[in-house]
């Protein structure tokens, strides 16, 4: 089983479109996965779920296990301000990391409206999985201007679900 993360708690987002196409995606290869929306995430978890209140916020405390129990994830990254959204921090930040991070396999798919692809917010986010000691699969994909390649919700390029195709597989292999 592999769970994909929503990167970003906005409603209705493109990282959920594309999580919704590789969950396909990897159907298709012949894995189940779950998709794990940070658009789920309590409202209050800031203050109800991190820290001195760790374990005290039952919809926080689901989204923990599923984590937890997840041998391998897909994060899909959109780029926020020259790296990723800070509710993505947050959300790391509410794991326990020897049991969510540790030891675990991922793949990292960062998008933009703009050319780069969020090639700065796939690195941030790297070092920090790099320190929580996940395995980061080094075939990240960034795809850039990614509302040229949308219709109808998902991805229509040939060459950017090559690429899709490509990493899913490595991620099952890795």
């Amino acid at each position: 089983m592999i769970t994909i993360i929503v990167g970003t708690n906005r409603k209705d987002s493109v990282s959920q479109q594309i999580a919704h196409q590789y969950a396909e995606i990897l159907k298709e290869l012949g894995v189940e996965s779950n998709i794990l929306n940070l658009m789920d995430l309590p409202i209050d978890y800031i203050y109800s779920a991190l820290y001195e209140n760790i374990g005290k916020n039952e919809q926080f405390n689901r989204m923990r296990s599923l984590m937890n129990h997840s041998k391998k994830f897909v994060f899909i990254i959109p780029e926020y301000n020259g790296s990723f959204p800070g509710v993505l921090k947050a959300f790391i930040d509410g794991l326990d990391r020897t049991k969510a991070l540790v030891d675990k396999k991922c793949a990292l798919i960062g998008l933009s409206a703009g050319d780069q692809g969020a090639g700065l917010a796939l690195s941030h986010f790297t070092d920090i999985l790099n320190y929580c000691g996940t395995n980061v699969l080094a075939y990240k994909l960034r795809l850039p201007k990614i509302g040229d390649f949308m219709t109808d919700n998902k991805i229509n390029d040939p060459l950017y679900l090559s690429k899709i195709h490509k990493q899913a597989q490595k991620l099952i292999d890795f």
